[in-house]
């Protein structure tokens, strides 16, 4: 038995609707195991901004740090995306939150589920052997970089350190060493700097892991094989951006970017995400697909070391999978169970 307090933080649009369908999963597995799971609420993004003028509130950033874990939901809200000119905008809440934990590395899972093949673009055949797990630096890169802008011109600089790249470099070789054993570094070394600093540590680092095969990829290229060959990846490691876009593209391989959980861990916490965004058009519907929060709250589960209750929390949602019961996404003919 143990005692967890955990922040959660359910965002704009459907953040709230699949947040809380993760809640009940943690109340349900701490009733069974025995644990405590004390839920604090916070804002953040729009309905930060909305209410309290900024993205990321004090009280929000400070219960943060507090907590064992962040629970997010979903951030972005159609009157910032639609507005270039806007001068707060959700996201840097995010942003914010990410750098003021120091979250480095965001780790994202693409699993193939024999049931929702059908539901994935691409051919099942394209399909066979299809098991990865993305390594994003998650605080440096363009994101973070100086910017500049005037009616004529914009910068964003993409700068990295040796520590940078280093600490989350470890973190992909480690999982590379519990997985099948192969790591593919992504970048664009042929035109950038930044990316010839990352193969360079990177192929340094691979001495130290004499086990793990290390390969090197075009982030051009890499984009076209995750279409043509997304079994070639066991462990993907990238720099921010590229692993922001990637990522996002793998996710469909698995049927639906609603299935794609994420966990950002770093030097003061971890925080555990959908991959998706908040679908403002579903918001308040409860149509959207919570399976990623759900999911993600078993990688939360996975990192207080609960194993046998995170293995739980996949178990069931592959047992909903073969069911059948989900939302549109996933089974957009499937009649919901009667009750």
């Amino acid at each position: 038995m143990a005692t967890k307090n955990i922040m959660v933080l359910p965002g704009d649009g459907i953040g709230p609707e699949v947040t809380r369908q993760a809640v009940r999963v943690l109340e349900a597995i701490g009733e069974k195991f025995g644990h405590t799971f004390t839920l604090s609420y916070g804002l953040i993004g729009a309905t930060a901004i909305f209410e309290e003028g900024v993205p990321l509130p004090e009280d929000t950033l400070k219960q943060c740090r507090a907590s064992d874990a962040v629970l997010l939901g979903a951030i972005g809200h159609p009157d910032f995306d639609n507005n270039p000119e806007a001068k707060v905008r959700p996201e840097q809440g995010l942003l914010a939150l990410r750098k003021a934990l120091d979250l480095y590395s965001n780790i994202r899972p693409v699993t193939l589920y024999p049931s929702l093949v059908d539901s994935s673009p691409l051919k099942a055949e394209r399909l066979v052997g299809v098991d990865m797990e993305i390594y994003r630096e998650l605080t440096g890169g363009l994101y973070f970089g100086d910017k500049e802008r005037t009616a004529d011109y914009a910068s964003d600089l993409c700068a990295y350190t040796r520590k940078e790249i280093e600490r989350i470099s470890h973190q992909a070789f480690k999982a590379a060493q519990n997985r099948r054993k192969k790591l593919t570094l992504v970048d664009k070394a042929n035109v950038l700097d930044s990316s010839r600093l990352w193969r360079s540590i990177v192929t340094e680092m691979a001495k130290e892991y004499p086990d793990v095969t290390l390969d090197t990829m075009f982030v051009d290229n890499a984009a076209m094989q995750l279409i043509v060959n997304p079994a070639h990846f066991d462990v993907m490691l990238t720099e921010n951006m590229f692993g922001d876009i990637l990522s996002d593209e793998a996710s469909v391989l698995s049927g639906s970017l609603g299935m794609l959980p994420s966990a950002s861990v770093g030097t003061h916490g971890a925080m555990f995400e959908p991959v998706h965004g908040s679908y403002p058009q579903a918001a308040g519907q409860d149509r959207a697909n919570p399976m990623a929060t759900i999911l993600s709250a078993g990688m939360m589960l996975t990192y207080f070391e609960m194993h046998e209750e995170a293995a739980l929390v996949n178990d069931a949602s592959l047992w909903a999978l073969d069911a059948q019961v989900g939302p549109e996404d996933l089974f957009p003919t499937a009649a919901l169970p009667q009750s």
